[in-house]
């Protein structure tokens, strides 16, 4: 159950409202509208008087309403109207109109419009003008002149809410901690439709600043490519001639007057301000040594992989970064995809995003090999190969964001704990036909079955309690295929499935044949060591028996 507090202000701001109510709606959507409820019970209802002009009683609902606010005069507040819609989700069982007045009266007495048992509270109705959901009108003013009690109403009304989704066996819903950013109105849904636009006006803007915040080294490019999206830019100058904000317009989104409808940063999201998106480029910007060379992908794919030690052993305004770089990474990972599984990523993106904040500060300077490594993903012509790339990030992805998922859950994080497992659902798709054809094409070039059998020995040595699922797995002949690959380019195959293992524990894998089989390509991809680092590295037995026998892995060393 979705409450939502709308403040209203002006002379006529309770007509207005009460006009809204008992009308068509904006897009022909109110039917029957009618009181469910009122404060004595007995309020005139515009949609049940058929014998006198719904106008006329309107216009004496509103005036009984408003009857407090005209006694103040000049002293009368600047916001007048409290509105509050309250929406069932559309699983829920449809309420009687008895039912929807008890809920509207437990929501006005929770916001401190009218307590229970004050017979000088503030008026207010609850009109119903669909199965779904009703409206709550109050004017701001009491009956005995003073204001009311309305600290933290937002808050308290969402508490209530989730205590009658409890007593009503409704859907329950997350509750938040007030890092969301903000919903677009249903207003901005019905003009997104009526624009043909698949979103709001407000979830456009805020994925393509997200994005290019994402993509930017400096603010001066965040600028230049934000404008190279096609939105209009309005910073926000001081007289000193300071950039202190941006304002945002989407081309074709206007008022009645034909005028750009702009969105400042902050509106967005709360790390979409100015200030907060200075100091993350500033906190992520390129270190004084140059980024070493190499295969983006590789490096995108190992900085994801260290996700979940920050998450485990790190702080948490570390961690938080972590979870900040990944969300920038999931933001730029569609427009570099295939077009078959754009809409799967950004889904994905989307969803997490909500992941991303929460009151934890972040500390994003770990986090900087990801963000780079990314941007140079993104700024590659032809980034992603055969699609090797874009299959080993996306699984590192998956195990990250599984992570994340814990790491919000033992934080009481509820509403960003169902933001990831959104996203994995929608990962888990995009991953399942990326690698698919990926796997499918190194399984074709699966060595000889005398080769398998020497590396699935291999394989029971180094991870004994993962091999009989690796070996039975359908990723075993892509596996083989990389190991063979690594043998080829000069590595010995029993110290890269070693190195391959020992990176990080694979309990968590999903499907360790696939994990390893991205870990040893990436291993393979190196430059091989030359025989005298290799018989360096290699235990001190003397060199025939070394010659005879592969290194034993790490684990049996030990023993």
């Amino acid at each position: 159950m979705i409450p939502k507090i709308i403040l209203g202000k002006g002379p006529k701001a309770v007509r207005r409202t009460i006009g809204y109510l008992f009308g068509p709606g904006r897009a022909n959507k109110h039917t029957d509208p009618h009181l469910v409820a009122s404060w004595n019970n007995f309020a005139p209802d515009p949609g049940r008087s058929p014998r006198r002009p719904q106008k006329e009683v309107e216009d004496q609902l509103a005036t009984q309403l408003d009857q407090p606010v005209q006694m103040l005069g000049d002293k009368a507040p600047k916001h007048t109207v409290w509105h509050c819609p309250v929406r069932a989700a559309p699983e829920d069982p449809i309420l009687t109109d008895a039912q929807w007045a008890e809920i509207a009266r437990r929501i006005v007495a929770a916001a401190g419009i009218a307590p229970d048992g004050d017979e000088d509270a503030c008026r207010w109705v609850a009109v119903r003008h669909a199965d779904d959901h009703i409206h709550i009108a109050a004017t701001l003013v009491r009956q005995d002149g003073r204001r009311p009690k309305r600290d933290h109403d937002q808050r308290a009304v969402q508490r209530e809410a989730r205590q009658i989704e409890v007593d009503y066996g409704l859907r329950r819903l997350k509750p938040g901690d007030g890092t969301a950013a903000k919903r677009p109105t249903s207003k901005e849904h019905f003009k997104a439709k009526r624009l043909g636009q698949d979103a709001t006006s407000r979830e456009i803007l805020r994925l393509r600043v997200r994005r290019a915040v994402a993509a930017a080294a400096s603010e001066a490019e965040f600028f230049a490519l934000l404008k190279a999206t096609g939105v209009d830019v309005r910073p926000k100058t001081e007289p000193s001639g300071d950039v202190t904000g941006y304002s945002i317009a989407l081309p074709g989104d206007v008022n009645k007057q034909g005028e750009p409808i702009w969105f400042a940063g902050s509106t967005l999201a709360g790390d979409l301000s100015l200030p907060k998106i200075r100091q993350r480029l500033a906190d992520t910007g390129p270190d004084p040594v140059a980024t070493p060379p190499g295969d983006p992908w590789h490096q995108a794919t190992a900085a994801t992989e260290r996700i979940p030690r920050h998450l485990t052993h790190g702080d948490e305004h570390a961690a938080q970064g972590q979870l900040v770089a990944l969300g920038a990474a999931l933001d730029l990972l569609p427009l570099v995809a295939p077009a078959a599984v754009k809409g799967e990523l950004e889904r994905a993106a989307a969803a997490f995003e909500r992941a991303t904040r929460s009151r934890i500060a972040a500390d994003l300077d770990s986090a900087r090999v990801l963000r780079r490594s990314v941007q140079a993903i993104w700024r590659t012509p032809a980034p992603g190969g055969d699609g090797s790339g874009l299959a080993m990030l996306i699984d590192a992805a998956l195990t990250a964001v599984a992570f994340a998922r814990h790491w919000h859950r033992t934080r009481q994080h509820a509403q960003q704990e169902a933001a990831t497992e959104q996203a994995l659902l929608h990962l888990q798709n995009a991953y399942a036909h990326v690698a698919g054809p990926v796997l499918n094409g190194l399984a074709h070039r699966t060595p000889t079955l005398q080769t398998k059998h020497r590396y699935a020995r291999h394989i029971q040595q180094s991870a004994p309690e993962y091999a009989e699922r690796i070996l039975n797995d359908s990723a075993w002949d892509a596996l083989a295929a990389v190991l063979a690959d690594a043998e080829k380019a000069g590595h010995n195959m029993a110290t890269v499935l070693d190195q391959a293992v020992s990176q990080r524990p694979m309990d968590d894998a999903r499907n360790p044949a696939r994990a390893l089989t991205w870990r040893i390509q990436r291993l393979g991809q190196r430059h091989a060591p030359g025989p005298r680092a290799q018989a360096a590295k290699a235990p001190s037995t003397p060199a025939a028996s070394a010659a005879a026998s592969p290194p034993q892995p790490p684990q049996a060393r030990r023993r």
